[in-house]
């Protein structure tokens, strides 16, 4: 999802992003299915939706990445380009994961053991070269603290795996470094809860509602880290 200035506003913009994945261990390989769209999207479209009066200056939209590195290489730019956003709030599926992960940092790491959505393997185990992981920033422990306020189990990552998560991670890096947006940042989601449903040794999983309360709050935290970034830098 972006989240993009509104045109009769002071310029700031923000944009927030999800990745569409399908549910496969290590990372969702398979056409994507109506349970793993469960979690991330409908995420998405609550905080898109979301109006408060801090938020009175940002416009939020969204955007679905399709799980495939060429479609990330070619609409990231494209976003990028079309909200030109101050940040980037980035949303995937580990459904194997029962918490709520705050990436740290990106990989240069791309696996050659499967194939992306459109049956394209990467060629080669890196994404550029020899260069070592690239970091979010320390912002990321203030979203990891202010998803924890809210009471749901958030704990950090510096694995974003080895497949699309981690190489939209990198390009979005990639990104800040350039020039393009102030602050991105990844969160793995985990599988929603079904009626009755439960997770392994009887926990609960996680409710929508209690995903949509983690997910304002880190959006709020980021709208506030991205507005003081740009003033930093007026």
């Amino acid at each position: 999802m972006a989240i993009s200035r509104r045109r009769s506003l002071p310029k700031r913009s923000w944009s927030c992003c999800n990745e569409r994945q399908a549910p496969h261990s290590p990372h969702r390989l398979r056409p994507i299915s109506r349970r793993a769209l469960q979690s991330d999207q409908p995420l998405v479209a609550r905080l898109a939706q979301l109006r408060r009066p801090a938020l009175d200056d940002a416009a939020i939209s969204s955007h679905i990445f399709p799980v495939t590195y060429a479609a990330v290489d070619r609409q990231l730019p494209e976003v990028l380009a079309r909200e030109k956003p101050d940040a980037l709030l980035m949303f995937g599926l580990a459904a194997r994961t029962p918490y709520l992960r705050i990436e740290s940092r990106a990989r240069n790491a791309v696996t050659m053991l499967w194939p992306d959505a459109a049956n394209t393997r990467a060629s080669k185990r890196g994404i550029a070269g020899n260069a070592d992981a690239m970091i979010f920033g320390p912002h990321t422990a203030r979203l990891l603290r202010a998803a924890r306020l809210t009471g749901i189990d958030a704990r950090p990552s510096r694995d974003a795996g080895a497949y699309l998560c981690n190489y939209l991670s990198w390009r979005a890096i990639e990104n800040v470094r350039g020039g393009g947006p102030k602050l991105a940042a990844f969160i793995h989601i985990p599988l929603l809860a079904r009626s009755g449903a439960v997770r392994r040794k009887g926990a609960p999983r996680i409710t929508l509602e209690e995903l949509v309360d983690a997910g304002e709050a880190m959006l709020m935290e980021m709208v506030q880290l991205a507005r003081k970034a740009r003033n930093t830098t007026v």
